[in-house]
Order: C-alpha cells, then structure tokens, then sequence
C-alpha cells in the first residue's frame, strides 16, 4: 500500500502551458503599463524557470486577475504558445523607428513592435537588436542596418523568415546559424536585413527564445 501523501495544487508540476499563460498576464500587464520593461524581464526569466504550479503564483500576484481558474492566471489565447509565426504581424502601433549608437551603445529588444522599415546605424559604436520577443507591423520588413567602423547584432527566433543582402567593405556582413529546418506558415514575417559593413560588422544571429531554453534545460535533466 502507497501512503505517499497527495500532492497538493500548488506542488504539481507546470506544464509549458501554464507557464505561457501566466507569460501571455505579463505581456499585457506591460502593455498596460502595470510593470516596468525591466521588471517585465525578470518576472519572465521567473516564469521559464518555476517548476511547479505554485511557483507561478507570486510571480501575478500583485496583478489583476483576468479570471477565476484552478490554475494561476488562465485566460483564452488565439494560440497557446507565446507569440510565432504569422502570429507575429499586428495591428499594433510601432515602438520605435531607428536605433543610434554614437562612440556608445544602444538596445532594442522585448515585446516591440517593429516598423514595416527599420534603421540601424552604428558609428564608432555597438548597436543589439533582438526580434525573439517581436511582432511585426507589416508582414514584409526590412532593417536597413549601417555600421561604420562599429558592430551591429540582429538575434532572429526560428520562427521567421530572414532574408541578409548587405556588402561588408573591410568588415563583415552576414548570417551566423543554420534556417529553420522545418516549413514556415504561410503569412509567417518576412525580414530584410541590407546595407553596409565599412570598416565594421552587421551579423544576424538565431537563437532560441527562452521558452524553448527552458523545454530544452528539462528535457536534459
């Protein structure tokens, strides 16, 4: 006979659905301006590395609730993944139109909202770009990404299409990382990266998202 107690609730282990939802809370809550970008970034980083349901809890729980559920802020979603493929494009306004780094640095990354032509120019400079988190106002855009004597990082998810057609003139222009091996969805982003590398680097890297970390770092263990 098993006298092994029951686990409660809160000790049952989360699936990746559970975490994307509470992740879906946080995405909203930052575009309500309920949290802050950097806290909206740590509380994902939380939401990827709880285990259990209880876990999950305290990460929403100064936030409204969307609805009564048995597990921590369950709402209706178009997907049950976070954000991908043609989910991507939307109605949304853009977040921002060009990226500057002058003898510095400048970051773009997070849930944004990218404009159908983006600008990117770095002198002297380092510029970081990061579309995992992206959604996109047009299904089509482009990057036009400059960089004289600086470097230019674009990080792209497996989930859209990136199409790299710059000219590196004592410098580097190109693409780091295999495309994604499976078929894309009809309707799935497209990215056009363009310009010149003078004296300096543009380099488009895909990485995985931290979602994917996270099923990855499980599945080890």
């Amino acid at each position: 006979m098993n006298d092994s107690p029951v686990p409660g609730p809160n000790q049952m282990r989360a699936s990746d659905a559970d975490r994307d939802r509470v992740a879906a809370r946080l995405r909203d809550a930052l575009a309500e301006g309920r949290i802050t970008p950097d806290e909206h970034s740590e509380r994902l980083d939380s939401v990827y590395n709880s285990r259990t349901l209880g876990e999950l809890v305290p990460i929403t729980s100064d936030l409204p609730a969307v609805q009564d559920s048995s597990l921590p802020d369950q709402r209706a979603f178009d997907s049950p993944r976070p954000v991908y493929g043609r989910t991507r494009v939307t109605n949304g306004s853009p977040s921002g139109w060009f990226s500057l780094a002058l003898m510095g640095g400048a970051e773009r990354g997070g849930n944004w909202v990218v404009p159908k032509t983006y600008h990117a120019l770095a002198l002297m400079g380092g510029i970081g770009i990061d579309l995992r988190e992206a959604r996109f106002a047009a299904q089509e855009t482009t990057i036009v990404a400059n960089a004289l004597m600086g470097g230019i990082e674009i990080v792209v998810p497996d989930d859209i299409e990136v199409r790299v057609s710059g000219v590196g003139i004592m410098g580097g222009y190109g693409a780091e990382g295999e495309a994604p091996s499976s078929v894309l969805e009809p309707g799935t982003p497209v990215v056009r990266v363009m310009g010149v590398g003078l004296m300096g680097a543009v380099v488009v890297i895909r990485k995985k998202r931290k979602h994917q970390k996270q099923a990855t770092k499980e599945i080890e263990e």
